[in-house]
Order: structure tokens, then C-alpha cells, then sequence
């Protein structure tokens, strides 16, 4: 079986003409690359649509076999402090291009990970070398950027994939590896990526380890997984005054599949919406999960704080 960062690698596209689901980001781009004049970017919008692969292809197709000593990738998630940006991004930066390309290029992949320190130190840095280096700048959350670095970039916001991108690319991946897949198959990885082709390729290539023909069934048992099941059966305990029951289910559930309290939280608010109670306690109960995650990404004990989200579930659901 293939390693799933292998898989993902295969189908990544190589060109702009292979990138689906971003046309009109990819036009764009596509025009300063021929024009060999890019602005400094900034990519914006949830994993697994294309940013890190769009960059990746400017990469490429500015330098060609020259692309590693043009073109610096760094994951800001992993190194975020204020020294990758004074170390590693400064010393690549104050270089000038060896290709007849006027810049060098530098890619920070969750960049909103870095800190407020390293954002500002990042700021001065595309001030000092902007002659050249072009930066592109890949997140999540905008609002975890500094205003400074968002004003001097050209702002370009990606896009959930549409169904029928998403299952254009579940049919290219069957043809190429041979697998047969049913149409509720494609309905169920359709509703489960949510249009994260990054995720998509996991499932597939999951589905494609137990066997080449890939059914509802055979999906349903990679896409249901334990720990949603044992969160159902704990909101039901709760729904059923069985609060003990439910705290020792809900720890049970934590330690056997490591997960962490916000994970809990996470799988709990995905939950609640096909709780058999009333829309309104529905929304009580969504409302304890945000605070829930607040808390505990503020710093609370989860242990505490989840026994707290279960005591107060109890009270909205028990008359």
C-alpha cells in the first residue's frame, strides 16, 4: 500500500491547465507569470483546494530545472517563531535570482500560524527585498494576519471545489488506478471531502487499500470511523440522564483514540445536528460547544471542561 503523502503527490497537478475548481485565481495568476511580474500574494481559504499547489506550479513554471534554488517552501505551522523569518527567509531573500527572472520566490504555507513577533519581522523583510523576492503567502484565517503584510499583497480567496469538480477528479483518479467506484460511493466521498481534494485523496486511496471495487458499504466503513460512533453513543447517554455513563463513554473515548478536547468538541458540534430533540435545544447545545472550545483553547483542562459542556447539555435536554 502506498504511503497516502505519495498518492497525494501523484495526482497533484503539474501545470495550471490541470488545477480545477479556482479557474478565475488561476487566470489571473497565469497572467503575471507570463508576464514574468508577480506582486507579492496572499492565498486565502480552507485546506485542501489548491494554494499550496498553485504555488508550487508558479514555481515551476518561472524557473523550470532551476526551480530549487529559485523557489524556497517553508510551512510557517512548523517553524513559526521570529527566527525562520530573520534565518532561513532573510538569508534566501537578500540573493538575487540566477534565472532571467527578476526575483527569487518564497512560499509560507500557514503563514497564520506565525507569531505576531515573526509577522512584523516578515513585514520588514518583503519591505527590504521586494526589488528581489516576491512572496506568496498561504492561510486559513486572514484575521490571523497583520493588516501591514495584507495591504502589500494582492489578496486572492479560494473556494471550497464544486461537486461536480470534485467528482470529475474521483473518476480520473478510478481511471487511473483502476477502481471501480458505485455512484453512491462518489455521493458519500462528495459529502465527506466537502470539497477538500486533499482529504478526498486520503479516503480514496483508503477505500482503494481494502479493495478495487468500492461500494457504499465498503466506504461507509472508512468514512464512519469509531470515535463519531462512541460520540453519538455519549450524547445519547446524556439525552437518556445517564450523565455518569456518558463522562466515563466521552473519557473512553478520548484516551482510546488519542484525541484531544477541542477534537471532542469538534466531533460533538457535527453531532448535535442529528440529535432527535428540538431545534432550540439544538442551538443551546451549539452554543455550549463554542464555549466549550473556548475555554479550552484559552487554556482550560479539557477533562473540565467537557464534564462542564455534558452537565450543561443535561440540564437543556432534561425538563
Amino acid at each position: 500500500m502506498e504511503d497516502s503523502a505519495i498518492w497525494i503527490e501523484k495526482y497533484r497537478p503539474r501545470s495550471f491547465e490541470e488545477i480545477k475548481g479556482q479557474e478565475e485565481i488561476v487566470k489571473r495568476v497565469k497572467a503575471f507569470v507570463v508576464q514574468k511580474n508577480i506582486p507579492h500574494l496572499m492565498f486565502i481559504g480552507p485546506p485542501g483546494v489548491g494554494k499550496t499547489t498553485l504555488a508550487l506550479v508558479i514555481g515551476r513554471e518561472l524557473f523550470k530545472e532551476e526551480k530549487q534554488e529559485n523557489f524556497l517552501e517553508l510551512n510557517a505551522s512548523d517553524e513559526r517563531g521570529i527566527d525562520v523569518i530573520r534565518n532561513k527567509v532573510k538569508d534566501f531573500a537578500r540573493t538575487r535570482s540566477l534565472k532571467n527572472v527578476p526575483f527569487k520566490l518564497i512560499y509560507l504555507d500557514e503563514c497564520d500560524s506565525l507569531t505576531r513577533e515573526a509577522q512584523q519581522a516578515l513585514r520588514r523583510t518583503m519591505e527590504s527585498y521586494s526589488s528581489s523576492t516576491r512572496f506568496i503567502l498561504s492561510c486559513n484565517y486572514s484575521s490571523k494576519i497583520i493588516d501591514p503584510i495584507k495591504s502589500r499583497c494582492t489578496i486572492l480567496k479560494f473556494r471550497p471545489l464544486k461537486q461536480d469538480t470534485i467528482k470529475g477528479i474521483i473518476e480520473r483518479v478510478a481511471e487511473k488506478e483502476n477502481l471501480q467506484i458505485t455512484e453512491k460511493a462518489k455521493e458519500m466521498l462528495i459529502n465527506t471531502s466537502q470539497g477538500d481534494v486533499r482529504q478526498l485523496e486520503n479516503l480514496l486511496q483508503s477505500c482503494a487499500a481494502m479493495s478495487k471495487n468500492i461500494d457504499e458499504q465498503s466506504c461507509s466503513e472508512i468514512i464512519i470511523t469509531t470515535e463519531e460512533t462512541s460520540v453519538k453513543e455519549t450524547l445519547d447517554l446524556v439525552l437518556a440522564g445517564q450523565f455518569i455513563k456518558a463522562k466515563n463513554k466521552l473519557l473512553e473515548t478520548m484516551v482510546m483514540n488519542g484525541l484531544g478536547g477541542v477534537d471532542i468538541i469538534k466531533l460533538i458540534q457535527k453531532e448535535t445536528w442529528s440529535l432527535n430533540v428540538e431545534d432550540q435545544m439544538k442551538i443551546r447545545i451549539i452554543q455550549e460547544c463554542g464555549e466549550a472550545e473556548f475555554r479550552m483553547v484559552e487554556g482550560g483542562n479539557e477533562f473540565i471542561q467537557l464534564e462542564a459542556f455534558l452537565a450543561k447539555m443535561l440540564l437543556i435536554t432534561q425538563p
